[in-house]
């Protein structure tokens, strides 16, 4: 939601695409980061805390866990700055925001998780939001404000600096990540420490591959971003990979309701298996998650040129709106991947996660490698929409294997196929022409009544 937030605001304050390109180059490095300082323990904690046996034991060993390898990443991470810098291509003198906002978002994995396992959402929701609203308010006080504040005062001016723009977005980020671990830290006060070795190495095994999971996951979603930088000519390069970025976020409508669901959801996926209906009732959440998908598909891609002058409102970057169907596509599909995961989840086969990840991952990059140097950020589009697109199908395969959920394909595949190609017939046919946009809107509103009238009316009678 916060990138989502940030879109407008850094296309009109930030002095060209260029930098927008490099600021979006070092989040998608975050985003690995990120991903291999939680090695999987988020999982784990939901796949153990429900489990009798360790009552007691898990929060307290994953966050004693956690807590110790963010202190050594910390460690080691100040003494190679240069060489993560190096490594990294980004500048040195971001690193050690960089670092410390990575460090701060490690400590607060669990708390979160602890919070959503025992059904808290009104505290949850109450800190995200607040960390959106801290970070939003600094970029605008820093980008927007400070400025001409800094004009008029002397204080001000004391810590304004020209040309600190993308020093002022990590200062923002990291402000917002240190008051989120303020708000969490009763739940450090008040646990009871006591590290189970046995059970961490149980939550070590079960979230190894969930880490690899998240590796393909994180390479699938930022590594476009770097590889463009690295790939293209250097005289364009973060202009494209600035442009990209900006008309990436049109498909964040889809990516925050794949992300509230997925959020709400994986907790009950775990507390709901051991009933007899489980997988019919996976099968049936999954359904209405495709319905909601592909309307959001079809909706965002008809009002796409529309919503670019709230989202993106600097003609700079539109060049890259071609991506916006493409990409929204790829998020639906990964949404529906993890709609699917719950068969690895539930029957302790999380390696798959891994091997489906890491095959994803080999899409992404081998597609980015050949498709980058001859169309630029549309070869990374189609990569991702690849690459998502191929681990929804492998995971649906193995499920079917292991743990057999009656999906209803022949609506799941209707719905999908109709929103695919309103969505292609309107942007690519008949773009800008909001009478037919509407008329398709219309009409797939329509087949999705119809077509589910008779079991809406006996959930609704039901509940």
């Amino acid at each position: 939601m916060l990138s989502f937030l940030l879109t407008p605001l850094f296309a009109i304050y930030l002095p060209s695409p260029e930098e927008f390109g490099e600021v979006s180059i070092v989040f998608s490095w975050i985003i690995l980061f990120n991903v291999l300082l939680a090695y999987g323990m988020e999982t784990a904690f939901f796949r153990f805390f429900h489990d009798d046996r360790y009552k007691g034991r898990v929060t307290a060993t994953s966050t004693i866990s956690l807590v110790g390898s963010t202190i050594l990443f910390l460690i080691l991470a100040f003494f190679s700055r240069d060489y993560i810098s190096s490594a990294t291509n980004i500048a040195s003198h971001y690193i050690a925001y960089v670092i410390l906002i990575l460090a701060l978002d490690a400590l607060v994995v669990i708390p979160f998780s602890w919070l959503r396992a025992t059904e808290r959402p009104m505290v949850y929701a109450a800190i995200k939001v607040g960390n959106v609203a801290v970070n939003l308010g600094l970029n605008i006080f820093f980008l927007v404000f400070l400025p001409d504040l800094a004009e008029e005062n002397t204080f001000f001016s004391s810590i304004y600096q020209p040309g600190f723009e993308i020093a002022y977005i990590f200062i923002a980020n990291l402000i917002a990540s240190g008051l989120t671990l303020l708000a969490v830290s009763p739940f450090y006060l008040k646990l009871k420490y006591r590290f189970d070795p046995e059970l961490w190495k149980n939550m070590i095994s079960y979230g190894t591959p969930i880490l690899i999971a998240g590796i393909g996951f994180a390479v699938n979603e930022a590594f476009d971003k770097i590889l463009l930088g690295r790939l293209l000519p250097e005289d364009i390069a973060k202009f494209e990979v600035g442009a990209y970025s900006a008309c990436y976020r049109l498909a964040l409508f889809m990516t925050l309701f794949a992300t509230a669901f997925r959020m709400g959801i994986e907790p009950f996926f775990f507390s709901y298996a051991k009933e007899d209906n489980a997988q019919n009732t996976y099968a049936l959440i999954t359904k209405y998650f495709v319905i909601f998908g592909a309307i959001i598909l079809v909706v965002i891609t008809v009002f796409a040129d529309l919503l670019k002058f709230l989202i993106i409102p600097n003609a700079a970057y539109w060049e890259a709106m071609t991506v916006v169907p493409i990409i929204l596509l790829a998020n639906l599909f990964l949404g529906i991947y993890h709609n699917l995961s719950v068969w690895y989840k539930v029957s302790d086969r999380t390696r798959f996660a891994g091997y489906i990840s890491v095959f994803g991952a080999v899409v992404t990059l081998a597609l980015n490698f050949w498709l980058i140097p001859q169309y630029s950020y549309m070869g990374s589009a189609v990569a991702t929409l690849a690459a998502y697109g191929s681990m929804m199908l492998l995971s649906f395969y193995f499920g079917r294997k292991y743990y057999p959920v009656p999906y209803d394909l022949g609506k799941i595949g209707g719905y999908l196929f109709l929103s695919i190609g309103f969505s292609a017939l309107y942007f690519y046919v008949f773009r800008n022409n909001y009478y037919i946009g509407s008329i398709l809107i219309l009409i797939f509103f329509a087949t999705i009544y119809l077509t589910e009238k008779d079991q809406l009316r006996q959930m609704l009678t039901k509940r």
